[in-house]
């Protein structure tokens, strides 16, 4: 018999994906025209990252440090050159060869896929359960919002967990090759939250699979196992080395290191500091976003708790109705029916919509952990259990806490709801594997009857439940409902409450009574195809078709046509208005911008134009964030002097003697007492420590004095308590974020408070007199102080990390030798050696047809088929 080949044999795969990439591209349409999206979180980054672009294309050279945002942070955690990562450049150079958000999709469908064919299912259900991965609501919200990292590592990381299991099955080469690739660019994503959230997966897998592969006497296959995957792992993650690297010691600086305050410290309104001995975010800040227990069934059904925050509704609903009854004009009412109604009613502060993994895959996946065996169901259940539980945050708080406060590295983290996207991958894995193990047993409809019945009770059952007894279990209100409608609906807002809460049932009624015809239509699909009456020509499409279409039109309720604009539109939140054209024309050097007509804390918009002391950032330093917390509002003027604000920029004032011309942009008001880029202080106030620096600092007069902590006071030995400075001077001449050069007069030996911020003094920052290197230290909590001899002198200030050169050279290595690997890999498979595995060679990627009892964690267990085998 003629061998199939190599073309015939992967043709169904290569199908399988162009058609994964068709339905990415369908969704994301509009870009084939030329439209985009606004991406929030996209243009904040691009915000902050101005600053660097324009000194680049200047200089040639991307600095490390940028004072475009908080007064100054290192440029390299938000743009920075990385010459040797070959890999991530190589796959991101293929990726942008694909339509825009398209491409993000289609990278978590792809990997889910890979994942899947190697789990053992065919081709039409290794693209059930990766469209069911890449369409999952909570993945289009996301992408919605901007959250392009948080998605490409959730892709990568589906490639990741296949090189593992490669690994594990004994396939040691090809798996390597997977996971150091998958795992390179699941470090590139930079999202470390969600690959924190991976591995603590893969640590079930390994966990799992390991006590299988023990119990059958295989210890050496699992011994073999993780030392290439040590291996491999230290150079998946060393090919990203610098980042990580630089990461890990910014972090420490961050509002996720350690605070120096003391619980006793207080804000103007008498809040503790509350610093966690362990370090880390506070917890409040960190449960923040926690998803509601019972909220957790929009994985079932999508409007169970209202949807989005902002709209959703109708011309048809209560809450419109009500508006116009009340003589609202209708246009205005369905504007705000469709775009501002408050039809979100749980936990969380706001959402975007909800984590729907899809009513006909989460019936699947029920139905799966009832057909499947061994090892692959516990470690799909405890997995998605997991990622829910964390989802619950401060709603499972015994739990969560205990975790928050124990397991490393998990208090870095906020907004622990987003673990709900991996969920959605071990659902659609569960889901497609459950499936599989149905056609590869080929199990009839009375062995079937009993765990299909049993699934149908606990989806179709509770969503028929809810939809007719839904208003008994639910108040369909949150406590804050009738204070934020009284302050635009006056005494009527109980009435538009109520008609919020007739809505609000309405949602919850009609999703479940859809999810319970989807649910019972796939049960029909599965009957039908076990009994013989449908073929598995019809089968397969028509499972794939209700999969796709349940996920594909609810994500159209909050990611649709409407949704692009063209990119002029896109650019036009960059429009600078009279006041920033106005302050552009000061090309002097060194000064700062206060943006008051924003949380000034939350928005990098200033920071695309001016040097800003705002702006928004995930780890901001630790000690900035404390100084506008608890000294900011009591002096406010003295520190907008110290950071050098010459320009604050303030939201137009009403003009009272003529009503009809009122001012309608931002005006940028000058700031006479700024203080400059550096000054000479007369008096030095010592502090004993973090809490005596931070209470001072709350009414520090910063002209005439510099609060320096007690460990620093050794340096200015010597100096006489009052420090004359008449006639002397400080000037920037040069300025390049990670280079300033000054020209210092001074007239007498003294002490000189320059308006850069302090981080990780005379290590990576490091001091210059005359071209002679000199210590500096920290004052008024967050500034750099220079002790100053008499004379003119050239002051310089560097920034040179010496931990990012050696991230490069890690970067090199481990990039050259992943490419090897792979190299190596391919020659092997090219020559049809033998892996070093099993002594009966397996392909690459399992035939179409294979049965999915050959793999280790489909059907039986591992333990179960060795005994067979012997």
């Amino acid at each position: 018999m003629n061998q199939p080949s190599f073309f015939q044999r992967y043709l169904p795969h290569i199908l399988a994906v162009l058609g994964l990439l068709v339905l990415s591209i369908v969704y994301f349409s509009p870009v084939l025209s030329g439209k985009t999206l606004a991406l929030m979180d996209v243009q904040q980054a691009s915000a902050s990252t101005q600053e660097i672009r324009e000194i680049a294309k200047e200089t040639g050279i991307k600095p490390l440090w940028t004072d475009a945002l908080f007064s100054g942070m290192p440029a390299y955690m938000i743009d920075f050159d990385y010459p040797h990562i070959y890999i991530y450049k190589a796959i991101t150079a293929v990726q942008n060869l694909l339509p825009p958000f398209a491409s993000i999709v289609f990278i978590m469908m792809v990997s889910a896929y890979i994942l899947l064919v190697v789990l053992g299912c065919n081709p039409w259900l290794s693209a059930l359960g990766a469209a069911a991965y890449g369409l999952g609501t909570f993945s289009i919200i996301s992408l919605e919002a901007g959250h392009v990292s948080k998605l490409l590592a959730l892709g990568y990381g589906a490639g990741v967990v296949a090189g593992v299991i490669l690994c594990l099955r004994g396939r040691y080469w090809i798996g390597a090759a997977v996971t150091g690739l998958f795992l390179s660019m699941e470090f590139g994503a930079n999202h470390i939250q969600i690959t924190y959230y991976l591995f603590l997966t893969l640590g079930l897998l390994v966990l799992i699979e390991g006590i299988a592969l023990v119990r059958a006497g295989r210890g050496k296959q699992l011994g073999i196992a993780l030392a290439v995957l040590a291996v491999v792992g230290v150079l998946g993650a060393g090919s990203f080395g610098k980042r990580l690297l630089v990461l890990n010691q910014f972090t420490k600086e961050t509002i996720r290191g350690r605070s120096e305050l003391t619980a006793k410290t207080t804000n103007p309104d008498g809040n503790s500091a509350a610093a966690e001995s362990k370090g880390g975010l506070d917890k409040d800040y960190a449960f923040s976003y926690s998803y509601g227990k019972a909220e957790t069934l929009t994985l079932l059904i999508p409007n169970l708790y209202g949807g989005a925050s902002g709209g959703g509704l109708t011309t048809s609903s209560e809450f419109y109705k009500a508006m116009v009854g009340r003589g609202v004009d209708p246009g205005m009412a369905k504007q705000y029916a469709e775009l501002g109604a408050p039809a979100y009613w749980g936990d969380q502060p706001m959402v975007g919509g909800p984590a729907y993994a899809g009513a006909a895959l989460v019936f699947l996946f029920v139905l799966g952990l009832f057909v499947l065996r061994g090892p692959v169901r516990w470690w799909l259940l405890s997995a998605a259990g997991l990622m829910i539980v964390l989802a619950w945050g401060k709603n499972l708080l015994w739990f969560n806490e205990l975790l928050f406060d124990y397991l490393p590295y998990l208090n870095k983290f906020r907004a622990m709801t987003m673990a709900l996207c991996l969920a959605q991958l071990f659902m659609a894995v569960g889901a497609a594997l459950g499936v599989q193990a149905i056609i590869d047993q080929k199990l009839t409809f009375a062995q079937l009857k009993q765990p299909l019945t049993i699934s149908l009770a606990l989806t179709a059952g509770l969503a028929l439940v809810l939809a007719l007894l839904g208003g008994t279990f639910f108040t369909f209100q949150t406590a804050t409902d009738l204070d934020r409608l009284s302050g635009s609906f006056g005494e009527a807002a109980r009435d538009i409450l109520n008609a919020i809460i007739s809505d609000r049932q309405g949602l919850l009624r009609a999703d479940a009574f859809r999810s319970f015809i989807l649910i019972i239509l796939t049960a029909g699909l599965i009957w039908a195809f076990v009994s013989g009456k449908l073929k598995s020509g019809l089968f397969y499409p028509l499972l794939l078709a209700v999969v796709v279409f349940d996920l594909f039109s609810v994500d159209k309720r909050f990611l649709n046509s409407n949704d692009f604009i063209s990119k002029a539109q896109a650019a036009e939140v960059f429009t600078p208005t009279a006041a920033d054209l106005q302050i552009q024309q000061d090309k002097s050097l060194g000064y700062r911008v206060f943006d008051q007509t924003t949380d000034f804390m939350s928005s990098n918009r200033a920071s695309y134009f001016h040097r800003s002391i705002g702006g928004y950032n995930a780890a901001k330093l630790r000690r900035y964030q404390e100084l506008v917390t608890y000294a900011f509002q009591g002096n406010t003027l003295n520190i907008l002097n110290m950071l050098n604000v010459k320009y604050v920029i303030q939201q137009p004032q009403p003009n009272p003697n003529n009503p009809q011309q009122q001012p309608t942009e931002p005006a940028a008001l000058t700031n006479p007492e700024a203080l400059g880029v550096g000054w000479f202080v007369g008096t030095i106030i010592p502090a004993a420590d973090a809490d005596a620096e931070i209470a001072a600092m709350k009414t520090l007069s910063t002209r005439d004095s510099a609060l320096v902590s007690q460990a620093d006071m050794p340096k200015l030995a010597g100096l006489p308590a009052q420090l004359g400075h008449t006639g002397s001077s400080v000037q920037l001449t040069s300025y390049r974020g990670d280079k300033l050069t000054y020209t210092v007069n001074a007239a007498r030996e003294g002490v000189v408070v320059f308006s850069e911020v302090y981080y990780r003094g005379n290590e990576d920052w490091q001091a210059f007199v005359d071209g002679k290197p000199v210590p500096h230290f920290r004052a008024n909590y967050v500034l750099r102080a220079m002790r100053i001899p008499a004379g003119k002198h050239t002051v310089e200030f560097r920034f040179d990390p010496p931990l990012a050169r050696t991230g490069d050279t890690i970067d090199l290595i481990c990039n050259v030798l992943l490419i090897a690997l792979f190299g190596f890999v391919i020659f092997k498979s090219t020559r049809n050696q033998p892996t070093n595995g099993p002594s009966t060679p397996e392909p690459v990627l399992p035939e179409p047809d294979r049965p999915v009892s050959e793999a280790p964690l489909t059907g039986s267990s591992i333990a179960d088929r060795s005994k067979k085998k012997r």
